[in-house]
């Protein structure tokens, strides 16, 4: 799994709520140009955002492969018919396009992951969204983000336990009961050891978050993504069919 790596690209050097509007405007404008020129075109723009972000795409491919069976099963199922000709090709041109959009989108995202902190992200959500509605989605963001490299971590070690006792050997479905209880059991001990410390550290809904400053870099990507942003409503109320 990803996770945040210090250093000193272009995205490092971007205000996290830069990056965060980046993202919202690079996903809007994708969903909204969900064609083949309007996906090479939002291809080559998440290209570009990764080569800023130091980032290599194989990477992020490698780190989020547990989604690309879904991508590739969704056309082939959407091609699949009752009766004859019991396969429709193009009837899996659409949900081809989509599987294009949301990995492009999910690659562009690692870019995100590997270039901004946790403690950087909850204070760009806090200082965004007044109020305890800001603290209560940071504070979850940021134990989402915490929470989840240790519960694979969890999954990859009970794998590995099953493979040292030649459970490869037992039927696939003993199998997958086996690790999802096991998964299930050690989730809800975890959880129970974070409540415990949250309420044994006083959990703080304010805390002391690391400063945030715009700086001169942020315009040029700010600017973009205002321009995204409009692209999108222009393609969304119908007003651009050139992609």
């Amino acid at each position: 799994m990803l996770h945040y790596q210090p250093g000193d690209s272009l995205a490092h050097r971007l205000d996290p709520r830069t990056k965060l509007l980046f993202q919202i405007a690079f996903a809007t404008v994708a969903f909204a140009y969900t064609t083949p020129r309007g996906l090479l075109a939002v291809g080559v723009l998440g290209g570009l955002a990764l080569a800023g972000a130091d980032t290599n795409p194989l990477r992020v491919l490698w780190a989020y492969r547990f989604v690309l069976p879904f991508l590739l099963a969704a056309p082939l199922v959407a091609m699949l018919t009752l009766g004859s000709p019991w396969l429709v090709p193009s009837e899996g041109v659409g949900p081809a396009l989509a599987s294009v959009r949301n990995l492009v989108v999910v690659v562009v995202c690692g870019g995100y992951v590997r270039t901004t902190s946790i403690a950087d992200s909850r204070a760009a959500i806090q200082r965004t969204v007044p109020g305890r509605p800001g603290q209560f989605l940071g504070l979850g963001i940021e134990l989402v983000a915490r929470f989840l490299p240790v519960l694979q971590r969890d999954l990859l070690a009970i794998l590995d336990a099953e493979a040292a006792r030649l459970g490869t050997d037992r039927p696939l479905r003993e199998r997958i009961a086996t690790v999802a209880t096991a998964g299930l059991n050690r989730a809800f001990r975890r959880a129970d050891r974070l409540s415990m410390a949250m309420q044994a550290r006083c959990l703080s809904w304010n805390p002391t978050l690391p400063p945030l400053r715009f700086g001169w870099i942020d315009g040029p990507v700010v600017g973009l993504s205002v321009l995204l942003l409009t692209a999108a409503v222009v393609r969304l109320a119908g007003l651009s069919p050139l992609l």
